[in-house]
């Protein structure tokens, strides 16, 4: 293999580089430094997140400077404030050994007063976010007439950031005779129009495939319902003790929703996404990187531009909506011929995206199993001994004390002294698994979705119960919750699965605290609402969905609801049926209940104005249109008010399908 010294390293920077425990080139910057150190023709280098791209612009760079020429000679750009940080602190490393070099990172967020009298002192190298180095031009302190030299890095992820207006304002200001250096893992069709007018006859060089994966990736699949998302995510996290990765979001509600569930479970975990001020990030980054925390849940925005090692799994909460953003998130493991692993947990209806990402990485999913609750307790089992097997032992702080612990614990055995020590550590996981569910193969379990949810009280020791409250009385799983426990003081009742219906709810308590719940809600009032509760019954084998137990000797019309509007003594239906269309919602019908029919005595019209023979009239010159399609107010009960609430009159003559 090469060395750096073989490409044309300059002494200073290759005593740097091996310092820093840099021996042998990566593959990115084999090819590209002795491009750089040649010649100065445009270059554009598709690589993949993690494979030395900065050492490849970098070093060519550092060594090029004039230390002696104030002036800015190179600028490079980066889609991110923590890239930016990165490239900057990174670029210092390597200048360690050139005192005269100076480098300035300027991006939002940062005091730009410091960043102003930093460039007025002189700054040959700038790295900076296209947004704040702009407004740097606009105030006159940042002067780009002397640049020899531009980077564009992660320039895909620019683009799509929404940076287009600012590269080609920030191209146009540097003289026509720079060197245009462009650095991607993916090649948009946009950066073809950076390259037509920005760029002269560029040299292209591609690591690996173009938009294709880290050969060290392993890529994994793991299928299973919507629901049950954050309890794969946790049961991954289990099977894994040493994992130190990142967690990708969707959204930052999401984002901070599945960190506070985390920590909550008592996980190291925080969360990094766009409503974090630069200080609350900063903070974050320092504990990712130093591993207070091993898992960091974050949006793509936010998380752009991190680099950090040695990460052992990328998980994917959900997938992107871009599918190349794939590749820079699994991009981020594996780095520096280390392997690591994507994980992509998805439900049923996604698994034809994982093949479109297949397609664009060229690399294969491996379909997994979630781990079952027996597999995590040996891998975790296992884990605790190699770390009992590894501990340094420092005897002269610990020799003192065996007397004593040797006779505390003289009268248990050998064997017993083992499992006590296992349990004490391991206690935890064995309680928390030892009922747990298989995850795996939800399309077996889509035919069992109604015991799943019926049954589950005989499973798991819950009991479903019926409640007469539901979205139209402003009731959610929160509120239904807190009604309950407020209502059963110096109790906390563990809840189940709760289905919040349009007029009514059915909900899951512990099966021991079933009785209990029932007697002390039973008649109380809510929202004007008198509360019927009571235990639900099984679906029958008919398919026709769970069902309320009806009292004994009570009559068929079951509870009635006491309330001030228009629905008491209204029966509680129930399954699909009771999630349809309300009757107010259908079409008001015809008050004799019959469809126009065409009579045989008269011929058919030979327009398009359908003829009405029925006991009603065709419309009469001084009708109006709600009566001739609604009936008179008389007819149908109510007010003319009453029909316009029901739908828009009509004041054509064409019969129109659909509901309004």
């Amino acid at each position: 293999m090469m060395t750096f010294e073989e490409l044309g390293i300059a002494p200073d920077l290759c005593r740097a580089i091996d310092e820093m425990g840099f021996i042998n080139p990566m593959p990115v910057q084999e090819k590209v430094i002795p491009i750089l150190l040649e010649n100065k023709q445009d270059l554009i280098a598709l690589a993949q997140t993690g494979t030395g791209k900065t050492a490849a612009f970098g070093l060519p760079l550092l060594q090029q400077v004039d230390p002696k020429d104030k002036n800015t000679q190179a600028v490079i750009l980066a889609p991110t404030r923590e890239l930016c940080m990165q490239i900057a602190g990174d670029l210092n490393d390597y200048a360690k050994y050139l005192p005269d070099v100076k480098i300035l990172a300027v991006y939002g967020g940062a005091s730009i007063e410091n960043q102003i009298n930093a460039l007025k002192r002189g700054v040959q190298i700038i790295v900076a976010t296209p947004g704040r180095l702009i407004d740097l031009m606009q105030r006159k302190n940042a002067k780009l007439n002397s640049v020899l030299t531009i980077v564009l890095d992660e320039a895909d992820e620019m683009l799509k950031m929404g940076f287009t207006d600012s590269i080609n304002t920030i191209l146009a200001d540097i003289p026509e005779s720079k060197q245009t250096l462009l650095f991607s893992a993916t090649m948009p069709p946009e950066i073809a129009a950076i390259t037509k007018n920005y760029m002269k006859s560029p040299i292209e060089i591609t690591i690996g495939n173009k938009n294709s994966g880290a050969d060290n990736v392993r890529h994994v699949c793991v299928t299973v319902h919507a629901k049950d998302k954050y309890l794969a995510l946790k049961r991954i996290c289990d099977y894994n003790p040493n994992v130190y990765g990142i967690v990708f979001c969707r959204t930052r509600i999401e984002t901070q929703e599945v960190a506070d569930k985390l920590i909550k479970d008592g996980y190291n975990a925080d969360s990094l996404h766009g409503d974090l001020s630069q200080a609350q990030r900063d903070a974050v980054m320092q504990k990712f990187r130093f591993r207070t925390i091993r898992l960091l849940i974050a949006t793509d925005v936010a998380a752009r531009g991190l680099d950090v090692d040695d990460l052992t799994h990328v998980i994917n909460y959900n997938l992107p909506d871009d599918h190349e953003v794939y590749t820079h998130r699994s991009g981020r493991t594996g780095r520096a011929g280390k392997a690591g692993t994507s994980v992509a947990i998805i439900n049923l209806k996604e698994r034809h995206l994982i093949r479109r990402i297949e397609k664009l990485i060229k690399k294969t999913f491996i379909n997994a199993n979630v781990p079952s609750g027996k597999e995590i307790c040996e891998k975790q089992l296992f884990h605790l001994i190699d770390k009992m097997e590894k501990v340094e032992l420092d005897h002269t702080q610990i020799d003192p004390f065996l007397p004593v612990i040797y006779k505390k614990l003289e009268f248990i055995e050998k064997e017993e002294l083992i499992k006590r020590f296992v349990s004490l550590e391991f206690n935890r996981f064995l309680e928390y698994y030892k009922n747990a569910v298989d995850l795996s193969n939800p399309e077996e379990r889509m035919g069992e979705r109604g015991r799943d949810r019926n049954d589950r009280a005989n499973e798991e020791g819950f009991t479903r119960i019926f409640i007469n409250i539901g979205k139209m009385d402003d009731i959610w799983p929160k509120d239904l919750m807190e009604l309950i426990n407020s209502n059963n003081e110096g109790q906390r009742i563990p809840f189940g699965k709760i289905d919040i219906l349009q007029k009514f709810t059915f909900f899951e308590v512990d099966s021991k605290f079933a009785k209990q719940v029932i007697d002390s809600m039973s008649g109380i009032q809510f929202k004007n609402v008198k509360i019927a509760i009571e235990e639900a019954q099984p679906r029958d084998n008919s398919g026709g969905g769970e069902r309320r137990r009806r009292p004994e000797g009570g009559s068929g019309d079951g509870f009635r609801r006491d309330r001030s509007g228009d629905r008491s003594g209204e029966r509680r239906s129930e399954g699909r049926r009771s999630e349809g269309r309300r009757s107010d919602d259908r079409k008001p019908e015809r008050s004799d209940n019959r469809k126009p029919e065409r009579s045989d005595s008269k011929p058919a019209r030979t327009d398009s104005k359908p003829v009405r023979t029925d006991s009603k009239p065709s419309r009469r010159s001084d009708e109006k249109p709600t009566e001739r399609r609604y009936g008179k107010p008389s007819e149908s009960g109510g007010s003319w008010s009453d029909h316009k609430k029901r739908a828009t009159p009509r004041t054509d003559d064409k019969p129109k399908r659909g509901r309004y």
